[in-house]
């Protein structure tokens, strides 16, 4: 076991993704000394006392950072401004906040603003979670294998971005680290698109008349049970994500709508051979994620 990266680790919330680097951290023992965990709800803060995963918790955010020397927002990203107006004067000199958000543009908007001199600024997307949510979904091998995406500034202290980066590492998952920009671009297409178009097709599937409608989940075949498990995901965390990275996301619909309209066009005029380049570059695309142990 290596030195313990923090002293006092404060998670401001403590759903699947806070309550798995809660239960790692607990199972490792040199992440965090003392987790502290805080939520708003009276009812998901008992919970979590009986489930036991944090030493602390902590119904006041502004008592919960208190001392902490690292702070991970692991809320839906629309709530960060008002988050941050509320732990800002609290946080400790030489603490590293960091996150675990969908979007990296909105959060370096939201925090840098009210970010309290010698704190440390250190954006994380942890690319790994389930449909489901709340302080019992959370497991500690959530992070294995996969990837996490950092997107400091260029002027973050890299003592801090390397603490962020290791804690990650030793919860299992795979650093890597890029600008805000690109990052938003990347989820745009690889998780924010294909949760829109889940979203989707399960509406459409809704609005079908109510004898069809039963007949599609009395039937649904693999390929829709996919696309209703991606779309039981959180509700507020989606609609913040879609709304706080909004350009790359209507960049990347804007593409695949000329694409799924070429595929129709194909369909329609019998063009075989564009339908089978379609079908065998994404069972190239499958290949890839295999051959990177990401399917």
């Amino acid at each position: 076991m290596g030195e313990v990266l923090f002293d006092r680790l404060c998670l401001i919330g403590a759903g699947l993704i806070g309550g798995s680097i809660a239960r790692v951290a607990r199972e490792r023992g040199d992440i965090a000394r003392t987790v502290v965990a805080h939520t708003r709800r009276p009812e998901t803060l008992a919970r979590i006392q009986e489930l036991g995963f944090a030493d602390e918790v902590e119904a006041d955010p502004a008592r919960a950072v208190r001392g902490c020397d690292g702070v991970i927002l692991c809320v839906p990203v629309g709530v960060y401004g008002r988050v941050m107006e509320s732990i800002a004067p609290h946080l400790a000199p030489g603490a590293v906040l960091t996150d675990v958000g969908s979007t990296k543009g909105s959060v370096i908007r939201d925090l840098s603003p009210l970010l309290p001199a010698g704190v440390h600024l250190v954006p994380a997307h942890p690319m790994a979670g389930t449909e489901h949510s709340g302080p019992d979904a959370g497991f500690a091998t959530l992070f294995q294998g996969r990837y996490c995406i950092l997107t400091p500034e260029p002027e973050t202290d890299p003592v801090a971005v390397e603490r962020v980066a290791e804690l990650w590492r030793r919860a299992g998952s795979m650093v890597e680290t890029m600008d805000a920009a690109t990052h938003d671009k990347v989820v745009a297409i690889v998780s924010h698109l294909p949760h829109l178009i889940a979203f989707t097709i399960c509406g459409t599937a809704d609005d079908l008349a109510e004898e069809t409608r039963e007949a599609v989940l009395k039937f649904a075949a693999s390929g829709f049970r996919d696309f209703t498990r991606i779309a039981a995901s959180d509700v507020d965390m989606w609609r913040d994500v879609f709304l706080n990275n909004r350009e790359a996301v209507l960049e990347m619909l804007a593409r695949f709508s000329e694409d799924a309209h070429a595929f129709g066009r194909a369909i329609r005029w019998g063009e075989a051979g564009f339908i089978e380049d379609r079908i065998r570059r994404g069972r190239g695309i499958r290949r890839g994620l295999i051959e990177r142990k990401q399917a």
